[in-house]
C-alpha cells in the first residue's frame, strides 16, 4: 500500500514521504491516527505543500541545529500556571505552552511535537526537557513551573 505520510513516524520516514507499507499497518494504524493519508495523484500534490510548510519550520543543517542547542541551554525558561494548595496544577502543562514559553524568554521557535517530556507535568518545580533538533542533535533545558 502507497501512503504519504502527514506526520513524523519513527522508522518510517518524514512529513510528505511517500513510502510503501504493508496493507494492514496502513489500513489499522497509520491513516486512522492521522499519520498519513492514501496515495493519490491529487494527494501528490499536497505532498509540495507539507514539505514546503516542513522546510519553513525545520533546522536547516547540522551547523544551525548546534547554534540553537547553544542558544537552548543557556535559557532560563520559566512558565506560569494556576495551582492550587501544595503546588499541584490544574490540569497539566502542555507542548505547546512549553515551546510559547521558550519563546517568550527569548529563544527560539520550537516545533512542539519535537519535544520529549520526562512525563506529565502536574506540578510546580524544575523540569528537564530535551528536543531533538535534528537526527544527531538532541538539546536539553529546565523548566522552572511556578504558581500564577
Amino acid at each position: 500500500m502507497k501512503i504519504i505520510l502527514t506526520q513524523e513516524v519513527t522508522g518510517l520516514g518524514a512529513p510528505g514521504d511517500i513510502v510503501e507499507v504493508k496493507d494492514g499497518y496502513g489500513r489499522n494504524y497509520l491513516l486512522p491516527q492521522g499519520f498519513a493519508i492514501a496515495w493519490t495523484k491529487g494527494a501528490e500534490k499536497q505532498v509540495t505543500l507539507i514539505k514546503r510548510a516542513r522546510s519553513a519550520r525545520e533546522i536547516r543543517d547540522l551547523g544551525h541545529a548546534n547554534e540553537v542547542k547553544g542558544q537552548l541551554e543557556g535559557l532560563k525558561v520559566s512558565l506560569k500556571a494556576r495551582a492550587g494548595d501544595g503546588g499541584r496544577l490544574f490540569g497539566s502543562v502542555t507542548p505547546a505552552e512549553i515551546v510559547d514559553a521558550v519563546k517568550a524568554a527569548g529563544g527560539p521557535v520550537l516545533d512542539r511535537r519535537r519535544l520529549e517530556l520526562p512525563g506529565h507535568i502536574k506540578s510546580t518545580g524544575a523540569y528537564p526537557v530535551r528536543i531533538k533538533l535534528h537526527p544527531e542533535v538532541t538539546a536539553s533545558f529546565n523548566l522552572n513551573v511556578v504558581a500564577s
